[in-house]
């Protein structure tokens, strides 16, 4: 499996090679240069797999075992979730009939992206010990320098996944006072060596824009070997796939129904996932490609809707009101102006738009499509704006559909889930997210006028994003009326406890400039006595 850049100048790379990039040459995001096809009897073969044993099958689809011999792979999975704490790794919870939340919160941060970060922490080491092994004596010493930006959990679950590891340093830039405050301390109160935070004066654009300023520096980027943990990295999406198979067979298993039987064929699996950068909703979609029967993946945005705008307008456009600012939300990991992994789908439908049927693999196309990609992120670069053929949204929405939810519909929903009219449905604790994902399947499904299962044949599945105590003001917001919660009692998971506390450290970026990062940044490798 070789891996090729959306903007079609960078083609043939390896695993290896695109991880350890991260961002491609020219600027674009790396995809398989094709999408394997799941083997013909994965349904039964898979269906009493752990997650682990998923992960191995589905991964080994896109690594060549002369990369990732099958037993390091595997090695590498079980190492990377042994630290959850659900033997399930993302089990399924269901909040009512016909609609369930897939938690995806039981890593060492409380968040989904442990999932795919603890994975790629691992990663980074394997390849960084091969290569050094590799050296003859008195060789250079093969070093990464993460940098990563994060609206909230990208930084803590990175900095849990790279904590420690042997020639890496992490440098993760956040939004000053814009990341709750759970989240700022579990970023901040890591005190490893290697560890940099840095509280960036702007907004999470301001920080994703200055890292990809860095990664396309060509002298700073050779220098100090930077390595990618955004979503912008290949094996985060890869690694989140996973979950979209285990959810699948986790339903069907909960329904006492095998498989492949005609039953199982007729149910329809909606997924509904709320996105922000759309790292989450693409996995799905690749997952999909792969030839998992997926009905519908439903992109639920907050108020920064430049995805749902997308649907409706056929515009990519960064502007969300009169002063085209990203708007302060109580999902604020979903705070976002650009959605950076949509430019990966965007390749597959500037391809597919101008392929006959069965043609899609052509390398002439695939070249076109890579150039299509680059006029489009040339024209959102320079004009903040620019639109796809009606042909191209038709074909997006024989999967996507999408949603906006409100901050006011957010707390409604959290009310609404903790406060069932049904009897026969426990109360759920969602966090703001996981709300806009619920609220917009709920939209949905009222907009479709489905039928939910056993009276129907949909079923809904939410990805949970974060556990909701990361969230707390806006939980305990929502269900300040409620006389029978309890926050401490219901929610708070001991590893919080006194976490606001501690000792940090964190240092503060006065304007978004990227000369003042890289000035940081260098400041801090000369303190971990690394000499560039």
């Amino acid at each position: 499996m070789k891996y090729r850049s959306t903007r079609g100048q960078a083609k043939n790379y390896s695993f290896e090679e695109a991880v350890m990039t991260g961002l491609a040459p020219d600027g674009g995001l790396f995809i398989p240069q094709a999408i394997p096809k799941l083997p013909d009897n994965w349904r039964q073969d898979w269906s009493q797999y752990t997650f682990q044993q998923l992960a191995a099958s589905i991964l080994s689809l896109y690594i060549d075992s002369s990369e990732i011999p099958r037993e390091d792979l595997e090695t590498l999975i079980n190492r990377s979730y042994s630290t959850f704490r659900s033997s399930d790794v993302t089990p399924l919870a269901k909040i009512k009939d016909g609609f369930h939340v897939l938690e995806l919160f039981h890593g060492p941060t409380f968040a989904f992206k442990d999932v795919a970060l603890q994975f790629v922490g691992n990663l980074f080491e394997y390849f960084l010990e091969r290569r050094n092994r590799q050296e003859p004596a008195g060789g250079k010493t093969h070093r990464l320098t993460v940098v990563g930006a994060t609206s909230g959990d990208t930084g803590s679950a990175a900095i849990y996944g790279l904590r420690n590891k042997k020639n890496v340093s992490v440098f993760i830039l956040h939004p000053r006072g814009r990341v709750s405050p759970i989240q700022e301390a579990q970023m901040t109160t890591v005190l490893d060596a290697n560890v940099h935070n840095l509280a960036v004066e702007g907004t999470f654009d301001d920080c994703q824009d200055i890292v990809k300023i860095l990664f396309g520096n060509k002298e700073f980027n050779g220098r100090h070997h930077l390595g990618a943990v955004n979503s912008i990295n290949w094996a985060r999406i890869l690694a989140q796939t996973v979950y979209y198979f285990q959810a699948y067979f986790s339903l069907l298993r909960s329904l006492n129904i095998d498989p492949a039987s005609p039953e199982a064929e007729s149910i329809k699996f909606d997924f509904s996932v709320p996105t922000g950068n759309f790292g989450d909703v693409l996995a799905g979609y690749y997952a999909y490609r792969m030839g998992l029967p997926v009905n519908k993946l439903l992109i639920a945005t907050n108020e920064n809707d430049i995805l749902y705008r997308f649907f409706r307008s056929h515009a990519y456009e960064k502007q969300t009101g009169g002063d085209g600012a990203v708007k302060a939300t109580l999902s604020p990991a979903m705070d976002i102006l650009v959605s950076s992994n949509f430019e990966r789908l965007l390749w597959y439908l500037a391809r597919e738009t101008e392929a006959d049927e069965g043609q899609t693999e052509n390398e002439e196309l695939c070249d076109k499509a890579g150039q299509t990609v680059a006029e489009w992120m040339q024209e959102l670069k320079e004009k903040g704006v620019f639109k796809v053929s009606d042909q191209a949204v038709i074909k997006a929405r024989q999967i996507f559909d999408a949603s906006r939810v409100t901050d006011e519909e957010t707390s409604a929903t959290i009310r609404a889930y903790y406060e069932p009219t049904d009897k026969q449905v426990k109360p759920y604790v969602l966090d703001p997210h996981t709300a806009v994902g619920v609220a917009a399947a709920d939209e949905f499904i009222e907009r479709e006028q489905l039928k939910t299962y056993p009276n129907g044949s949909h079923t809904l599945i939410c990805l949970a994003t974060a556990h909701p105590a990361k969230f707390s003001e806006a939980v305990e917001n929502a269900l300040k009326s409620n006389p029978h919660f309890n926050f401490e009692k219901d929610i708070l998971p001991s590893e919080f406890v006194g976490l606001l506390d501690k000792e940090r450290r964190v240092t503060f970026v006065e304007r978004p400039e990227p000369q003042l990062v890289m000035n940081v940044i260098e400041n801090e490798l000369r303190k971990e006595g690394i000499s560039f």
